[in-house]
């Protein structure tokens, strides 16, 4: 099923801004993915999520994709993105496409022109490719899965 643009909701909150069920809707859904679907048992809560930015997509009532906007410093030297995720019933869609480039879109509103460097899970590679990043490192191991840095160098 194509993507259909108009029917997406977006927010772009602070930490301290979101109300509760968006809190609850954005930790339920990477729980979902992060934790059930990949079986990996991590801690979430990794005292970021109050340092950054929280890109959420809604379609129809439900949140569709999400992802984290961290500041320079904070994960690496550059800005970040972070716990990119789409639902289940979104993939295959186009949304997590649309996601990264709102979001890169949105680093740089909120952060200013600048690389981005985010951690990825070796598979999604060619999908990042897909949206600017390359590959900037060894693969490396966190919480059991293969992962390897990747950086979108700033468009001059």
């Amino acid at each position: 099923m194509k993507l259909d643009i108009s029917s997406l909701r977006q927010y772009i909150r602070p930490f301290d801004a979101f109300n509760p069920y968006e809190l609850y809707a954005m930790l339920r859904l990477r729980s979902e993915v992060f934790v059930v679907e990949q079986q990996c048992a991590f801690l979430d809560a990794d005292n970021k999520d109050q340092l950054s930015h929280h890109l959420l997509i809604y379609q129809d009532e439900q949140l569709a994709a999400y992802a984290r906007l961290v500041p320079p410093e904070v994960s690496y030297a550059e800005m970040s993105i972070g716990r990119i995720v789409t639902s289940n019933q979104s993939r295959g869609t186009g949304l997590g496409k649309e996601l990264m480039k709102r979001s890169i879109q949105a680093c740089y509103d909120l952060f200013g022109k600048g690389n981005i460097r985010i951690g990825a899970q070796v598979y999604a590679i060619p999908f990042y490719e897909s949206v600017g990043f390359i590959p900037d490192g060894a693969v490396y191991d966190e919480d059991g899965i293969d992962h390897i840095e990747m950086l979108k160098k700033e468009e001059i």
